[in-house]
């Protein structure tokens, strides 16, 4: 079984935030794969179903951002699994709005639902870092990352969660590679787009 981990804060208020993009990116991949309803377990919302082959239990942690490795590090010992078998959706400041990167442990550069789960769980999960920008002033990052995506942000935002959902049966046997390549090639368009 592989554990999928979309980061976010749960109340309605901040379902659209850019720090909620990790809840977005399991939402889609639940609804493009066919996977069963949501329901409540380690103090988050679950759902399982299946990516290729493999058996994947979906989770969206529900003790806020900075607590995230509480739910993460209880669904992991309930299923005894180890750090590689964890892949965390989560929103990136030093990426460019719809960029996606896939990486093996290394910092949590700030993030504190990283550094909550790095703290449970170890270093060397998998994280998929999606790109929001940054507001090039720290000062103004709690603000911009707990604010939602504009209108315009939508035609990138939508195109760029369905291409991580339709690539994520690669991220089960570990092909981060083939994962961002097939996620760049279904966005370009939109990306040049953007920049033209």
């Amino acid at each position: 079984m592989k554990l999928f981990v979309g980061l976010g804060n749960p109340e309605a208020k901040y379902a659209f935030n850019r720090h909620n993009v990790g809840f977005m990116a399991v939402d889609v991949i639940a609804a493009v794969h066919g996977f069963g309803a949501w329901r409540k377990r380690f103090e988050g919302l679950t759902s399982e179903g299946r990516l290729g082959r493999e058996h994947v239990l979906l989770l969206k942690p529900h003790t806020y951002m900075n607590e995230s490795g509480r739910s993460v590090g209880e669904a992991a010992r309930f299923y005894k699994l180890d750090e590689e078998d964890i892949t965390v959706f989560h929103d990136e400041l030093d990426l460019a709005p719809g960029k996606v990167r896939v990486k093996i442990g290394g910092g949590v550069a700030g993030h504190n639902g990283l550094k909550s789960l790095s703290a449970h769980l170890g270093n060397d999960y998998m994280r998929v870092r999606i790109g929001v920008g940054h507001p090039g002033d720290r000062d103004r990052v709690v603000g911009h990352v707990l604010r939602d995506f504009a209108k315009a942000d939508l035609t990138w935002l939508e195109p760029l969660l369905d291409a991580i959902a339709d690539a994520a049966p690669y991220l089960t046997s570990g092909a981060k590679d083939k994962f961002q390549t097939q996620v760049a090639h279904e966005t370009r368009d939109v990306t040049q787009e953007d920049q033209g």
